[in-house]
């Protein structure tokens, strides 16, 4: 029976280390130890989250509980998975009351060091530098089991503690069994940027190009009229899109998995700022959204009519595509002397470039490889939100200049690459000043330290060499493009692709 003091070592380990080998290390040797019914929840407080997802408590909750910490570890992790689970399911009158007595009597089980693990998971501070794809790399290594295996059983039920589960249980053959499902998404294929078009093209023997949309990335389920929309981050935004599943219950097939971007489009046909469509996507306003209708552009299909087709190479998706949904494809073109005037195209309706997809690769789902490439004409960034600046001026009252932080590929905190306040509107001002404040870790007089969930893209001229910040490099001219709530700060960009841009590292 493992103790969650093995669990707080553990994450105090990784959190002392930057080499991704001993990360794994550090994991594997976790989960090599834990029974199988332990397992899902270690694999869940490693990953910096409780299996249990939100048990609906807040910091000033845990804060207040005022449970003196144990002398001696003792507490186990199925006792931890237990009370967050009571917890969790805990609702009604004198509910807030129970929940209370419930994590006072786990807090009080807890020594000093176990009590703050829990308390930076349950508030989700807890960033020990163990990413997924750490994580699968561990698991891989306890299981002695090829990674591969790991991220393709991960790609089809997007459930970390599941996937090690039965990987650890069942090996090779478990992992395996892991099928696409009609209603569970999948894991997104994602692209790797590319610095041209002519590039990019060069890279590729036979090269699909077709309009990059400045819209917000969307899956789409049917089987038969049930139908089901997520997001790019696998939420469910099903009864939010109404016009979307109506379409897609329409179309000539009885089940279907597709792939694409949304988008709302001005009367004129250009896209409406990508703020407006991601509005749809939680509004609880329907009356004041009803006239923002969404348009879908699919551009890969991965199952149709009860075939799978993640392993078929992308033209024979294409084909599938084009069977499915031949009224919403993506414009496109595989011959290379068209693909100039289609980026031309592209930029002049409004959209952000163009893909270039390999037609001969699979869909190899969560991951960026050299398989689909992204061309812009500006350098934009996805970065994370570290602090901010209380404005002057014009901007008083309002935190304006933004810190802002490139991902750390071995799992540490985001890495500070330069400041901004350029690109801010009023509106921007005005839901930044009241978001950033609600996810607050400390302030001073002039600034508000945040904790690093938001993802935000700026555009920027380039990057250089500079001692002032900790990544050793500094944004050129970088400013605010959009907010983007669609991105985990897992997704944001490296320091890594930062630093690629420096003049001494081209060529």
């Amino acid at each position: 029976m493992m103790l969650l003091i093995d669990v707080v070592d553990a994450s105090t380990r990784l959190t002392g280390t930057r080499s991704r080998k001993a990360k794994i290390a550090i994991i594997g040797e976790l989960l090599r130890g834990a029974e199988a019914a332990e397992l899902p929840t270690v694999v869940a407080f490693l990953s910096g989250y409780p299996i249990q997802g939100r048990i609906g408590t807040g910091w000033r909750t845990l804060s207040e509980l005022g449970a003196n910490p144990a002398g001696e570890p003792t507490l186990t992790i199925a006792e931890v998975d237990t009370a967050l689970s009571e917890v969790a399911e805990t609702s009604g009158a004198g509910s807030s009351a129970k929940r209370s007595a419930v994590l006072r009597e786990l807090f009080a089980s807890g020594t000093g060091d176990e009590q703050h693990f829990l308390l930076r998971l349950l508030t989700g501070e807890l960033r020990q530098g163990a990413l997924e794809g750490i994580m699968l790399d561990a698991i891989a290594a306890a299981a002695e089991v090829p990674a591969e295996e790991v991220r393709r059983a991960f790609m089809l039920s997007g459930r970390l503690p599941a996937t090690a589960s039965a990987a650890l249980s069942g090996g090779s053959a478990a992992l395996a069994e892991f099928r696409l499902e009609l209603g569970r998404p999948i894991r997104p294929m994602l692209a790797s940027p590319a610095e041209s078009l002519p590039e990019a093209l060069a890279a590729l023997d036979r090269p699909l190009v077709e309009y990059k949309l400045d819209g917000a990335r969307i899956q789409v389920h049917r089987d038969g009229d049930e139908v089901h929309v997520y997001t790019r981050t696998l939420r469910e935004i099903t009864e939010h899109v109404t016009e979307l599943v109506r379409l897609v219950r329409d179309l000539p097939c009885d089940s279907v998995v597709l792939d694409g971007e949304t988008l709302a489009l001005t009367d004129d046909g250009r896209p409406r700022p990508f703020q407006e469509t991601q509005s749809r996507f939680g509004s609880t306003r329907a009356e004041q959204v009803a006239q923002l209708l969404l348009r879908p552009y699919f551009f890969d299909c991965l199952h149709l009519d009860g075939v799978d087709l993640l392993d078929a190479p992308l033209t024979e998706r294409r084909d599938a595509l084009r069977a499915a949904a031949p009224a919403h494809l993506m414009p496109a073109t595989t011959d290379r002397d068209d693909a100039e005037r289609l980026l031309k195209s592209s930029l002049a309706d409004g959209h952000e470039g163009v893909m270039v997809k390999d037609l001969a690769s699979p869909y190899a789902a969560g991951r960026r490889g050299g398989s689909w490439l992204k061309v812009k004409p500006v350098h934009t960034m996805d970065l994370v939100v570290l602090a901010a600046e209380w404005g002057h001026g014009r901007r008083s009252g309002y935190l304006s200049n933004l810190h802002l932080g490139a991902r750390d590929p071995n799992g540490g905190e985001p890495i500070m690459v330069g400041k901004t306040f350029k690109g801010l509107t009023d509106e921007l001002l005005t839901w930044q000043t009241e978001t950033l404040q609600g996810i607050e870790r400390r302030r001073t007089q002039w600034t508000v330290w945040v904790r690093p969930e938001l993802v935000v893209e700026i555009e920027l001229d380039g990057v250089q060499a500079s001692r002032r910040y900790p990544g050793g490099i500094a944004l050129r001219f970088a400013r605010v493009v959009r907010y983007r709530p669609d991105k985990d700060p897992n997704e944001a960009d490296t320091i890594d692709t930062l630093t690629a841009l420096l003049p001494s590292a081209e060529g």
